[in-house]
């Protein structure tokens, strides 16, 4: 672990963009050759996963979306020990995003400013890698809408990459909560949600007959107001959509470079206010997954304590490196072990 620690602070050292491109191509370089199997070779869940349910595995930790938008290093990031990688988000045409610079690193803060605005090469390029991919890792995919496309007309976006990305998906993160495309958030009001809500679960109950059945969980924001907040999980129990990722980056900073989600350190007491109150108005019979501000292996286990089923982690593994999952995973352990 000591060689990925090394390399992970050399990559503090360049531009945050550029940082994550040359870690994702140092990965899959390793993974070519076989060295991240000799790495982690003892750092991985034992489940079984003919049961691509992600609903029936037990508190397993996995990579949020925003990693690997295109799902080009899904069969190296599986290797690093996770339970599952969640790929996206994904718009039905390619777009660029928003103009750089567009992610700024703060160390002594350990936080990540972003303002991507879902840069990705469209859903059929995600999908042919999904097509070709040699790990046999729990997938889930992050779908979203195209900058250019009205509210009005969302739904069409998300039940578009709903049917590219199904067949290959094992579940599917509906993305409603990004703060870098403009007007996104307002579909989590009532005017745009149920309707699009409802468009999701038709069409989940029709592919379902086909691939058969996959869950579909809401990435909600943590700057919700707790009236909104009800009304979303009123939504979702009405409904019966199977959960929630919990939570998306906020907006709420005073980061000096200006505007954007911050994610990491400063997130985490938000995040973790966000995840109670979830799981207090949805009760058990939803699943929740936890995301935002996990940096340790305390983290992770704190986030399971507070009502989560499964924890994702991101800018962690910026400012950690893969030395984190394998933290997460030796301390899981040990507690379910005592």
């Amino acid at each position: 672990m000591k060689v990925f620690s090394l390399f992970t602070k050399i990559l503090h050292h360049l531009p945050s963009e550029f940082s994550h491109f040359v870690a994702l191509e140092g990965l899959k370089l390793l993974n070519s050759i076989g060295m991240l199997k000799f790495f982690f070779k003892g750092n991985s869940y034992k489940h079984d996963l003919e049961d691509r349910d992600l609903r029936n595995h037990s508190h397993m930790v996995g990579i949020a979306a925003g990693l690997d938008k295109n799902a080009d290093y899904v069969d190296s990031l599986g290797a690093l020990g996770v339970g599952f990688v969640e790929v996206g988000t994904v718009t039905p045409k390619p777009q660029t995003g928003n103009p750089k610079p567009r992610i700024f690193r703060n160390l002594k803060e350990k936080s990540l400013l972003n303002r991507l605005g879902f840069n990705n090469k469209g859903v059929d390029y995600l999908v042919n890698n999904l097509k070709h991919k040699k790990t046999n890792i729990l997938i889930g995919t992050s779908i979203g809408k195209n900058f250019d496309t009205p509210n009005e007309r969302a739904s069409e976006d998300y039940i578009y990459c709903l049917e590219k990305t199904y067949e290959h998906s094992d579940y599917i993160a509906v993305n409603i909560s990004s703060p870098n495309t403009q007007d996104l958030r307002n579909l989590s009001k009532e005017e745009f949600l149920s309707s699009l809500l409802k468009d999701l679960k038709n069409n989940q109950k029709k592919l379902s007959l086909i691939h058969g059945y996959k869950p579909i969980f809401i990435k909600i924001s943590p700057d919700e107001s707790l009236e909104n907040l009800n009304a979303i999980c009123k939504s979702i129990k009405e409904i019966s959509l199977d959960g929630v990722i919990c939570s998306n980056t906020s907006i709420e900073h005073n980061d000096k470079n200006g505007s954007g989600g911050i994610s990491g350190k400063p997130l985490k007491e938000k995040a973790i206010k966000n995840l109670i109150k979830v799981r207090e108005i949805l009760g058990t019979d939803f699943t929740i997954i936890a995301s935002g501000g996990v940096m340790s292996s305390q983290d992770y286990l704190d986030r399971i304590k507070d009502g989560a089923n499964f924890v994702q982690i991101y800018t962690g593994l910026i400012f950690e490196g893969p030395k984190l999952i394998v933290d997460i995973l030796n301390l899981s352990s040990a507690s379910r072990n005592t």
